[in-house]
């Protein structure tokens, strides 16, 4: 069943449950345990499309500091992971980041962290996927739009299938972007250019083949894409409704993923900065055509190839992330009603069919327009989102919320203050362009709420959580 932590509407029975906007309670099937649940949150962050295609642009910026901003992205990460898992077991819900801070920390602000995780809904997964063409050009030439597209449309295919098939196909995709990494991480470790302790002086190309230092604000501005880069990790609180055991397998399926993921994207990029032939070339970014130059053609092309199945891998979870978003927010009855009966219906194989093609096929046609332009505007979406569920770990232990049997995290509540004073300070120095943009698209859904959502609250939108595994 399903339980709405806001009082009943005036007039209904004390013990009243709230409805979907399709006239019942809407639940997902419970399909997959803590392996499932990671290998599905790992696909996610996909660490070779993250290492392959995010990365490069890093190096371009950061030069060799690209491993120690990445480092320190990971550190605030364990942070931001440790209010997931509490947040994530305290409230399992498939709405994910908007209904644990809905519930804690009031329905404005929860509406305003899934207009923030909207934006990465949107621009995110044809951002990747355009990356495809060039890495299939080795066997097959297409253009960039159409590849992308493709993938897009495959992805959403293969998100309109259940849980359990999906997370065996992105397995399978995972084990050929981990063995990628690894063969990166060899040859260049194999292939060393300057010492380790290039590693913690940030030097990139300058000018005539000279070289200037990285200063510490430009690591600075860096960690919001850093912080980018392992953020898949928070997909666990969006499966929570369809985990086996959520109050105990949400925190490990956030831990181990952070843990994973972040040696599977450290360790390769570790080895391109000491192996790379110099800094231009690490400027660069050309990760395939280093591998081609320590090994062979052949081995450049399967790495290629490992690189463009990793993006189909992350286009398939992240359209089933985003239409579990959808999905609760139309159970949640946050839109006109036609919108929530269509969002929340459920298809013959357990996933919301509606919601999946309502995040995929947009993707696909926002491959033919330069959405890459927008692609500043995510990494401000993220820090943004992590600084609001921070503030909400901070109410996670008042009141009723305190004796729900959960998944705590250690030091509270240290760990969400100094969160909350690092990633206001990442903010801080992001540029204003993508702040503004950011904050435009929030101040018109902030308009939305007070308009039509706040007038409706009491009667109309609820956060529902399921209790099924409430102890």
């Amino acid at each position: 069943m399903t339980d709405t932590l806001h009082p009943p509407r005036a007039g209904a029975p004390a013990d009243a449950q709230p409805t979907s906007a399709a006239g019942g309670a809407k639940k997902l099937t419970r399909s997959i345990g803590v392996v499932g649940g990671t290998l599905l949150t790992l696909s996610c962050v996909t660490p070779a499309s993250s290492l392959f295609v995010i990365v490069p642009d890093l190096f371009a910026d950061l030069g060799t500091a690209t491993g120690l901003t990445i480092a320190v992205g990971a550190v605030l990460c364990i942070a931001v992971a440790f209010c997931y898992s509490e947040l994530g077991t305290l409230i399992p819900s498939a709405g994910g980041e908007y209904a644990m801070v809905g519930t804690l920390a009031g329905r404005l602000t929860g509406w305003v962290v899934f207009v923030l995780s909207l934006i990465v809904v949107m621009i995110v997964p044809p951002i990747i996927a355009l990356g495809t063409a060039d890495y299939l050009a080795p066997v097959v030439h297409l253009s960039t739009p159409l590849a992308g597209a493709a993938v897009m449309l495959l992805a959403t295919l293969a998100g309109l299938l259940d849980l359990r098939a999906n997370a065996w196909i992105t397995g399978i995709f995972l084990v050929l972007e981990v063995i990628a990494a690894a063969v990166v991480a060899v040859l260049g470790f194999a292939h060393t250019e300057r010492g380790a302790s290039a590693l913690l002086h940030g030097v990139t190309a300058g000018s005539g083949g000279t070289s200037q230092t990285v200063a510490i604000s430009t690591m600075v501005t860096g960690l919001a894409i850093a912080l980018f880069v392992t953020q898949g990790f928070s997909t666990a609180v969006y499966l929570s409704e369809e985990l086996e055991n959520p109050r105990r397998n949400v925190a490990r399926t956030v831990l181990w993923t952070l843990a994973i993921s972040t040696a599977v994207i450290l360790v390769p990029v570790a080895a391109i900065t000491v192996g790379a032939p110099d800094l231009e070339a690490l400027a660069k970014g050309d990760i395939a055509g280093m591998v081609t130059a320590w090994s062979s053609s052949a081995v450049g092309t399967f790495i290629s190839l490992c690189i463009a199945l990793a993006i189909i891998n992350a286009g398939i979870v992240m359209v089933i992330q985003n239409s579990r978003v959808l999905f609760a927010s139309a159970r949640d009855r946050a839109w006109p009603e036609p919108v929530n009966r269509a969002f929340s219906t459920i298809g013959r194989f357990g996933s919301p069919w509606v919601a999946t093609l309502a995040v995929g096929v947009p993707g696909a046609v926002l491959c033919f327009v330069p959405v890459e332009a927008l692609s500043g505007i995510t990494g401000v979406a993220v820090t943004g989102m992590y600084l609001l569920v921070a503030i909400a770990a901070l109410f996670s232990r008042r009141s009723r919320h305190r004796h729900i049997p959960a998944w705590r995290m250690p030091l509270w509540p240290a760990v969400p203050v100094l969160l909350i004073v690092v990633l206001a300070y990442v903010l801080w120095q992001q540029t204003s362009q993508d702040l503004l943009v950011t904050g435009g698209i929030v101040a018109v859904a902030a308009l939305y709420w007070a308009l039509y959502l706040r007038p409706r609250q009491q009667t109309h939108w609820v956060i529902t959580v399921p209790e099924d595994e409430r102890v």
